[in-house]
């Protein structure tokens, strides 16, 4: 058994490009903080390395070592953070057009960094992992691989994934329904795999996990939860395929993620690096970010608790106010954001985590499948529950019981602080007591309302699930920039390929347009209007 429980694989081996990915990514060989081939050849590196280098870029950071706050910002800073209604653009762009105002400027990173730091990493492994007779590695690094590329096809469509590095693809796209499915088989096979060895209580990369030191009982929460996740965003596309995944989840012995100490985050501990908003609120011209409007109005007109965990107050009022996504130059109302009238991140540069998946989320995934009538191994208002009392844990604040037995409390109309005139009328008058009278539909919103705020700040899962269910209500831009492409009222859906795909790949990304176009509701081409396959009830 000890041969299995901690592996270590000694030798030396060349990190093979994927011959699967696309011709654009020059930084494959770049990044100082990555393991490359001269590197194993010098110090020996076994495949956590590789392991690694995975889970360190899932969600970019600034550690020190060569990744920059930036590479967060332009991945997804300034687009899913904003977009999510978590975060309020307050950069001071002379031109006042943005991501914020639906003028697409960053849009690029989302799709080319995966590519080259995350999936380059994965071929290694597993061609490791393979070699060496290890399916517990391979497994592992397929759980991860998940977790970052579904963050890649819920920003664009269709991406290249399917045969990734086989040699027989090239740059082709595959569908995003068809990434789905690829996803799903690959955390069945690698939950299969791993259960057996959670069950008893084994411990895997130890040395190099970042994220759960090594449990490989919390790597099979996490892989369910994850499945979970994924189910339930299909859910509206292809709802047998989303129920069976679902239960697959709750059915396995070792079930999903419960306990705030079973959330998914990359650890201090372990890892010299702080939350790259830190650099973006603190340090990026006069401050880049704050509170946004959509998280002033729910966390006000519910008297949230959490606001205290989330934000600071303002230094004018004491009060929590946030700003309008797409207000357009602010550079003459530079002091209004710096904390005198709205309200900055409550984050800290040495303690505050990068968080993939909250203990709350499981509890709002159960919700929402029992809602739906899937077997979830309880009600929807026993997970909605208890998802809220975990998710003020996780906050670290009191008052959960208090709070879920308000039934008058509803979102505040916004005021707009800053004196540019952008106040708006309460976007929802959702409840937070759980109605068992209310339709389908009420208690939906009530669900993902509630979810949305536990899961703040993870913009890319924030705006997946506007986007998929239209919760939480969120304020329209106020400046559209997007010539017509982008609906102000339906807001944007997805971001568009990159450039140099269009000049390096340009038949393969041209082929993915017309896949996306097949899979859309509403097929406008490659613009920030068009829906994905998921993205069913926008239009």
């Amino acid at each position: 058994m000890k041969s299995i429980i901690k592996y270590t694989l000694i030798g030396a081996f060349t990190m093979s490009l994927a011959t699967a990915c696309t011709n654009s990514f020059e930084d494959i060989n770049t990044n100082p903080n990555e393991a490359h081939d001269k590197d194993m050849e010098k110090d020996n590196l076994s495949t956590g390395a590789f392991f690694t280098q995975m889970q360190n870029n899932v969600v970019l950071y600034k550690d020190g070592a060569g990744n920059e706050s930036s590479d967060y910002q332009v991945c997804q800073g300034l687009s899913h953070d904003l977009y999510s209604g978590y975060i309020g653009p307050t950069g001071t762009w002379a031109s006042g057009s943005h991501n914020g105002t639906y003028k697409m400027t960053w849009y690029e990173q989302m799709f080319t960094k995966p590519f080259s730091r995350v999936m380059p990493a994965w071929q290694s492994l597993v061609k490791a992992a393979e070699k060496g007779n290890q399916p517990e590695i391979k497994a592992l690094a397929d759980i991860i691989k998940v977790e970052a590329m579904h963050r890649v096809t819920d920003t664009y469509g269709p991406i290249p994934y399917i045969n990734y590095g086989s040699g027989s693809l090239g740059t082709a796209f595959d569908s995003q329904q068809e990434v789905y499915k690829k996803f799903f088989a690959e955390l069945d096979d690698a939950i299969d795999v791993l259960t057996p060895l959670a069950s008893a209580g084994a411990t895997l990369m130890q040395d190099y996990d970042n994220v759960y030191d090594g449990s490989v009982k919390n790597w099979v929460k996490f892989a369910n939860t994850l499945r979970l996740r994924l189910a339930i965003r299909v859910a509206y596309a292809d709802a047998v395929l989303a129920k069976t995944e679902a239960e697959k989840s709750i059915n396995n012995v070792i079930g999903v993620i419960e306990a705030v100490d079973e959330h998914a985050e990359l650890l201090h501990s372990k890892l010299n690096y702080y939350h790259p908003n830190y650099d973006m609120q603190e340090t990026f011209n006069a401050g880049e970010i704050r509170m946004s409007a959509a998280m002033d109005s729910y966390m006000n007109g519910y008297n949230d608790p959490r606001r205290t965990a989330y934000f600071k107050t303002a230094a004018d009022d004491g009060g929590y106010h946030g700003v309008r996504c797409g207000t357009g130059n602010i550079s003459s109302k530079v002091s209004a954001y710096a904390g005198a009238k709205i309200s900055k991140l409550n984050i800290d540069k040495t303690t505050t985590p990068i968080v993939w998946m909250t203990a709350a989320e499981s509890y709002f995934l159960r919700a929402e499948g029992a809602l739906r009538g899937w077997n979830m191994g309880g009600t929807a208002q026993h997970f909605y529950e208890a998802g809220v009392k975990i998710s003020f844990q996780e906050a670290g604040v009191s008052g959960a019981d208090n709070y879920l037995a308000n039934d008058e409390l509803t979102p505040a109309a916004y005021e707009d602080k800053t004196g540019d005139g952008n106040d708006a009328a309460s976007p929802s008058s959702i409840t937070i007591a759980w109605d068992e009278s209310a339709g389908f539909e009420k208690n939906l919103e009530r669900i993902i309302t509630q979810k949305w705020i536990a899961m703040y700040p993870d913009g890319p899962e924030g705006w997946s699930e506007f986007r998929r269910t239209g919760y939480p209500k969120l304020f329209p831009v106020v400046r559209n920039d997007s010539n017509g492409k982008i609906s102000t009222s339906v807001q944007i859906r997805r971001l568009p390929y990159p450039q140099s795909e269009y000049t390096t790949n340009s038949a393969a990304v041209n082929s993915a347009v017309s896949v996306l176009n097949g899979e859309s509701n509403n097929g406008t081409g490659d613009n920030g209007g068009t829906t994905l396959w998921w993205d069913k009830k926008s239009h």
